[in-house]
């Protein structure tokens, strides 16, 4: 799953934030992230057993509220909280049959993949945050070259090429290394107080992305 949703723009406050309102800014944004990540896991947890098919309704209701929050952040940051609360539930439901399907077949991928994702997180975040460069550039190539990587993706459904998983998951890692460096940047340059939310969402997705990609890669190697 891609989070171009996250990448316009949401209201703007005006001015230069305080050094105490940009770590404000980043507690609360982290904060949402681990809330999303909690309703995610209790997503998956009682969507256990439910359908592929069943699933992918759930991951449109999970993209239309996604969608949502663009709007709603210039109207009620309470709203576009609720509906990051729903995004992170609904898409746990629609990854269930996923990653119950690893659980049972592959277990120690989804433990490998946690651990890498978690690092991976931490060292382009990290770096992301205190980079002075301007990665707005970097985020446009990334955003392009997700959408050549989603072709890429379909054309592996009808043409075997020999690693082609393999190329993609790790392009996918690269991709998202930018992204992951950019959404960290806008958590320390952002000069809206209200972005809150609308980041967690676009870092939550960048988690789950790099996670997916990491899984392919570990469950490929086991």
């Amino acid at each position: 799953m891609s989070n171009p949703a996250t990448y316009g723009g949401y209201g703007y406050y005006g001015g230069a934030l305080t050094r105490d309102q940009t770590r404000g800014l980043f507690s609360q944004t982290m904060g949402y992230v681990a809330l999303t990540a909690a309703l995610f896991a209790g997503g998956a947890y009682v969507g256990r057993g439910l359908s592929y098919g069943l699933g992918f309704l759930w991951f449109i209701a999970a993209f239309i509220c996604l969608i949502a929050m663009n709007f709603t952040v210039r109207k009620s940051q309470q709203l576009t909280v609720v509906l990051l609360c729903a995004f992170g539930l609904l898409i746990g439901l629609a990854m269930s049959p996923v990653l119950l399907y690893y659980a049972g077949t592959n277990p120690s991928a989804l433990w490998s993949a946690g651990g890498a994702t978690a690092l991976f997180i931490a060292g382009f975040g990290a770096a992301g945050y205190a980079t002075r460069r301007d990665l707005s550039a970097v985020a446009r190539v990334c955003f392009f070259a997700l959408l050549a990587l989603i072709i890429f993706g379909i054309v592996l459904i009808f043409v075997q090429i020999p690693g082609g998983n393999l190329i993609y998951s790790v392009l996918g890692l690269v991709i998202f290394a930018g992204f992951t460096m950019f959404d960290f940047q806008r958590l320390r340059t952002s000069k809206d107080i209200r972005s809150a939310p609308l980041l967690a969402a676009s870092i939550f997705l960048d988690i789950l992305n790099v996670f997916l990609f990491f899984l392919r890669i570990f469950s490929r190697s086991n």
